[in-house]
């Protein structure tokens, strides 16, 4: 059997830049790229070196894309849960669902555009 990872996810939302400084406070990650899009618009990519979200954007009523059908949540790891509900929360977005159990501690928040997230942290 093969051995897979996840490479990337791609997120559209209405303002990529502002997007991207939240994950790059929130995740301490790095904008890997960011240019025009083969289907119109323009991606950032903000990630690691091996994987990252690429944050889309353009004309809302062109295109066949439906936002947030089937799409739950995206989740993210960090190591230091306080300071990313700290930066969530200077970003004026709100966090909820505060969660500790096995295998860690979590909350969710939703950001501008309604794409919610999970943030955990595993001890």
């Amino acid at each position: 059997m093969a051995n897979g990872w996840l490479e990337h996810v791609n997120l559209t939302v209405s303002d990529p830049d502002r997007s991207s400084m939240l994950l790059q406070d929130l995740c301490g990650w790095h904008e890997r790229w960011r240019g025009p899009s083969q289907m119109g618009g323009r991606t950032i990519h903000v990630g690691s070196e091996r994987d990252y979200i690429a944050l889309y954007t353009h004309d809302r009523t062109a295109g066949p894309y439906v936002k947030g059908v089937p799409l739950n949540h995206v989740g993210l790891v960090v190591d230091d849960l306080g300071a990313a509900e700290t930066s969530v929360i200077a970003a004026g977005l709100v966090p909820f669902n505060h969660m500790d159990y096995d295998p860690g501690r979590r909350f969710y928040f939703f950001d501008w555009d309604g794409i919610e997230f999970e943030v955990v942290s595993y001890p």
